[in-house]
């Protein structure tokens, strides 16, 4: 609590004299990896005209101790929740899903599908689980760690294999976060859309919007700007890069990628089982993205006007109203948020963004928030394990809060 209260106060301090910078953002960041809370880090504050401010600090290989970029590509995880939240809306717009409609509309492979209750009994659920309930984590399905789960590298396999488990509980009574539900959600974008959920993303939405680095295949130039994930020393005291594939020889990655060239920055950080994601061209809706504070950017300055940029419409006001709204109706989610379609929604501004504001973190403690009220959307991006909850409070509070101060209605 003493380190939170002192970066506020530093925060405070840089913005009211600009004693230690003239960016609002940039001492922020520097504390954050002076006090190795991170390796490094890029932000982006964003109006809905233009990018207000993107900083880069610290180092994206803290092994080779490689300066971070303001191009540097992370993995952004649970973030690729969102885009896929965007596209599925895209398919609302044009009249060709209702989140009101049964999954099996779309994926005969879940009709029949049943409730196994407490005591092991399996019924029919009051309702079969629909398009709103896959995308807001209310559906009761199988949770991606359950025993037996063997998924492989095709969406439609997978999500197949889904609809042979039976629901957890009833459908809409409970919040339970689950990838396996998005994935299920991009399945019906494939099949509503005759293409598949790779190519759609790509012609879609990223082609469209200028998203030139988001992927869900690094390739080698990518790769080089890769963001390198940190995790605590032994002792707690610092940070240091992981390598998740320094026992798998080379020959094993060409092998498992079956001759589709994998840079092995990727294998690496990601481990070398990503191999079988680029042999099979696959990449998984709930969480397959790379991307840059850029392309985020691009993608929430357009969430910010309502669906349009540019001159050129993506989604209706009204997808995004409802995208950005919470769909779980009574069924709580947490005291600090609420859950759209794809899109995480905050109840509280503790952290700076106002209620209502939307968006999604990663696992690797990426974020995105777009704030409708203040005019402006918050991009942060760091990979790092094991980051303790104050940690990430420090982090998340100090960036938005001091995005917000400077920046809000587009800096007043």
């Amino acid at each position: 609590m003493k380190l939170l209260t002192f970066l506020s106060l530093f925060v405070l301090a840089s913005l009211s004299h600009g004693e230690t910078s003239s960016s609002p953002i940039k001492p922020v960041l520097e504390s954050l990896v002076e006090k190795h809370i991170a390796p490094g880090v890029v932000t982006l504050v964003a109006g809905k005209d233009k990018v207000l401010e993107i900083e880069a600090t610290g180092y994206a290989s803290l092994a080779s101790e490689t300066p971070m970029r303001e191009d540097a590509v992370f993995w952004i995880a649970s973030m690729s929740k969102s885009l896929t939240g965007a596209a599925l809306m895209m398919m609302v717009d044009e009249g060709k899903v209702s989140l009101d409609d049964p999954v099996e509309k779309y994926l005969p492979e879940f009709k029949g599908q049943q409730v196994k209750d407490a005591d092991g009994i399996l019924h029919m659920p009051k309702h079969p689980i629909t398009v709103r309930e896959v995308m807001c984590h209310t559906s009761g399905m199988v949770l991606a760690n359950e025993k037996g789960l063997k998924q492989t590298q095709s969406l439609k396999d997978n999500v197949a294999l889904y609809a042979r488990f039976p629901l957890r509980q009833e459908p809409g009574t409970k919040y339970e976060y689950n990838n396996c539900g998005i994935n299920t959600g991009g399945r019906i974008i494939e099949v509503v859309s005759g293409m598949s959920y790779a190519e759609f993303m790509q012609k879609r939405l990223f082609e469209p919007l200028g998203m030139k680095d988001t992927t869900l295949w690094p390739n080698e130039e990518q790769a080089a700007r890769l963001a390198h994930t940190a995790r605590f020393t032994t002792d707690k005291k610092g940070l240091e890069e992981i390598k998740q594939d320094k026992d798998v020889e080379q020959r094993i990655i060409d092998k498992w990628s079956e001759g589709v060239h994998v840079p092995r920055a990727v294998t690496a950080d990601m481990g070398a089982g990503i191999a079988f994601n680029y042999a099979k061209h696959y990449g998984e809706p709930a969480g397959g993205f790379f991307s840059t504070a850029t392309d985020i950017g691009t993608f929430c300055r357009m969430l910010l006007n309502a669906g349009a940029l540019d001159g050129k419409r993506y989604l209706s006001e009204k997808a995004v109203k409802q995208l950005s709204s919470i769909q779980t109706g009574d069924t709580p989610v947490s005291p600090d948020s609420a859950y759209g379609v794809g899109f995480s929604i905050k109840l509280k501004d503790d952290e700076g963004p106002s209620v209502g504001s939307f968006g999604h973190r990663g696992a690797r403690r990426t974020a995105m928030w777009i704030d409708p009220k203040n005019e402006i959307a918050m991009v942060i991006l760091v990979e790092r394990f094991d980051m303790t909850g104050e940690e990430q409070k420090i982090m998340y509070g100090g960036f938005m809060k001091a995005a917000v101060a400077a920046y809000g209605k587009a800096g007043k």
